[in-house]
């Protein structure tokens, strides 16, 4: 699959040690992503992206820079977030394409650390979809099978790493947005704990549900990538604890032994399950035992009901996102419908949802509180079909075919914690290979375990193949 088989510690070791220059490994990442066929890119910086690369080996060969794990490596920015100079179209006509004036929080630590922003990946309307099908453009697509969907709202950034264009790609995850394109592209994405990931110092946390990260190809890149973007901003209303080691170190040990819940059962919509979804979740929970995890079956901590206030607040969320009247009509009919239902909730009843996404947390905890780990798919299917959910006749109809395709990912943005999905397996549709997602969540401001655990199956997923 991949075009471009290093890493982006790979890449960043041979550029430390002189073996690749930075302008080389920036031009190959630009002319791949011109010759991108996923309709993964929005823009693309050619020339910024060259001059950086030049100031970054100058600095290195100068002596100047102690270079870390991203140091010269190309990482587009999803269009949602603020790259400055970059025009910024947050995937719709109603209000995008003007040129952003500054970077965004997590925009400028990458770039401290030496990453290079050579363009901006593709997302849906306000990044409301798991699908990133936006009006005037191609749909992003799968490298795997290019009639079918890259997932959302993270997608150009998930098939831009599954093509092999780059080894990493920032992302964001309010209900799933980094978990389901790395389902459907076969990377590995990480939605970080509440807090971990600072929306500072331009964003705003809201109800907490949105955190940033990247799509990389393995989780140890995964982690790199979170020791440089946990560091906070002043004024931070959620402030994750510094971890005691830092991330990346967590993936060179073996996990303990942990008590794992397998989570076989639909959480949010009552969603018909691909068969092959869990007989790969049955291959991940036997692989766990043979590493010696105590893996028992467990059931959704809650159902559709208690889920309704995520509902609520995704939709005044949607409503509240800033678009003249005038170009309303201008929005996709999903995201009109959504901000219509936003327009209609009383002051009482956000307060009521805010309420109910802090007391399903608890009974979540409750509920989960014997197990380290929980695992379960990452989707219900494989990567559909473009166009397989979107409905622009009946956006409420398009709404439950996404939570029907989604009937997990939310769980973990409204309880705050980590999860991660991995690409452990794949399977054959109409003759076509096609990825499956293995979705792995942890207890709050538990990285580490989900790291170290993610390389432990990593492992053992290469290990496999290279007997087969």
């Amino acid at each position: 699959m991949s075009m471009d088989p290093l890493t982006t510690l790979e890449t960043s070791t041979r550029i430390a040690a002189g073996d690749v220059g930075i302008l080389d490994v920036v031009d190959a990442a630009l002319e791949a992503a011109h010759a991108d066929e996923c309709h993964a890119w929005t823009w693309i910086d050619d020339e910024g992206a060259q001059n950086t690369a030049r100031e970054l080996q100058r600095q290195l060969d100068a002596g100047q820079v102690r270079p870390g794990p991203l140091y010269g490596v190309p990482c587009p920015v999803k269009d949602l977030n603020a790259l400055a100079g970059a025009p910024r179209a947050v995937g719709s006509r109603a209000v995008g394409g003007t040129p952003s004036r500054y970077d965004d929080g997590i925009v400028t630590r990458l770039k401290a650390a030496g990453a290079i922003p050579i363009g901006t990946t593709a997302a849906p309307e306000f990044g409301l979809p798991c699908y990133t099908e936006p009006d005037g453009r191609a749909a992003t697509v799968t490298p795997w099978d290019h009639a079918r969907m890259a997932g959302g709202s993270s997608g150009g950034a998930a098939a831009a790493v599954g093509a092999g264009q780059v080894s990493i790609a920032q992302g964001s995850d309010g209900g799933g947005s980094i978990r389901i394109p790395a389902s459907c592209c076969g990377v590995v994405g990480l939605k970080p704990s509440r807090g971990r990931v600072s929306a500072g110092p331009y964003g705003v946390d809201g109800p907490g549900l949105v955190c940033g990260g990247v799509l990389t190809r393995t989780v140890r890149d995964t982690a790199a990538a979170l020791d440089v973007l946990s560091e906070p901003w002043p004024g931070d209303p959620f402030h994750a604890p510094a971890p005691t080691e830092s991330f990346l170190s967590a993936c060179e040990r073996e996990p303990r032994r942990l008590r794992i819940g397998l989570l076989r059962e639909p959480v949010i919509a009552d969603a018909c399950v691909h068969p092959d979804i869990l007989a790969a979740l049955d291959r991940t929970a036997a692989t766990l035992e043979s590493m010696g995890h105590l893996v028992e079956p467990t059931s959704a901590p809650f159902g559709p009901r208690e889920w309704d206030s995520f509902r609520c607040v995704w939709e005044v969320g949607a409503a509240a996102i800033p678009v003249p009247p005038e170009r309303e009509e201008f929005c996709t009919p999903m995201s009109r419908w959504l901000r219509a239902g936003g327009r209609r909730r009383s002051g009482i009843e956000l307060a009521e949802g805010l309420a109910g996404i802090q007391m399903v947390a608890r009974q979540v905890g409750q509920h989960w509180q014997r197990f380290d780990v929980i695992v379960s798919p990452t989707l219900a299917q494989p990567p559909l079909p473009v166009g397989a959910l979107r409905d622009a006749e009946d956006p409420a109809a398009d709404f439950d075919a996404q939570c029907r395709f989604t009937p997990w990912t939310s769980l973990w943005n409204i309880t705050g914690r980590p999860a991660m999905s991995l690409p452990l397996h794949t399977t054959r549709i109409d003759g076509v290979e096609l990825p499956i997602g293995i979705m792995i969540g942890g207890r709050l401001y538990d990285e580490a375990t989900l790291l170290a655990l993610g390389c432990a199956l990593e492992h053992a997923r290469d290990y496999e193949r290279s007997h087969r």
